[in-house]
């Protein structure tokens, strides 16, 4: 009998999982860029720790292994903050990195998120294609270095549409 995915809030013990699983499933966009500097690589225990106290954090559990995880929070003009998205390798392509997002989108609702959510990545990231998918789209292009750029994308809010 297999095990299902279960999407919860992190837990402040779960830090140490969160950080090792960040820095499994960033490794291919390390390698994507030769840049093994890129901030989920270099990320401390003590600064990861932080991040979950002050903001949203979830995690894909398959028992008690975390093998997804995202955070986010809600900024002063009302946009939710993605950040952070990392599924384990092993888990990729299954729909876990929507689940995370959609779970994630819906928390920053309740928040206050009535702008709508923001997120950003590598111009070369295969996760470009999801944020797609789910109705973000590209607002900014930043050159940071020769070899790398980050891409900013939006989503609106569900009452920005209405409006």
């Amino acid at each position: 009998m297999g095990m299902s995915v279960i999407i919860a809030a992190a837990r402040p013990d779960e830090a140490e999982q969160i950080l090792k699983l960040q820095y499994l499933a960033f490794q291919s966009e390390a390698e994507l860029y030769s840049d093994w500097n890129l901030e989920p690589l270099t990320q401390s225990l003590e600064s990861l720790q932080a991040e979950l106290a002050e903001h949203r954090a979830l995690v894909a559990r398959l028992g008690d292994e975390v093998v997804g995880s995202v955070r986010g929070w809600v900024d002063e003009a009302g946009v939710g903050q993605i950040d952070r998205l990392a599924v384990h390798p092993r888990m990729q392509r299954h729909g876990l990195g929507r689940r995370l997002l959609t779970a994630l989108e819906a928390q920053l609702t309740e928040d206050g998120a009535s702008a709508g959510f923001e997120l950003f990545t590598g111009h070369r990231s295969g996760s470009l294609r999801l944020y797609r998918r789910l109705g973000y789209r590209e607002t900014e292009v930043r050159e940071v270095s020769r070899r790398m750029s980050i891409v900013t994308l939006a989503k609106p809010g569900e009452t920005s549409l209405a409006a």
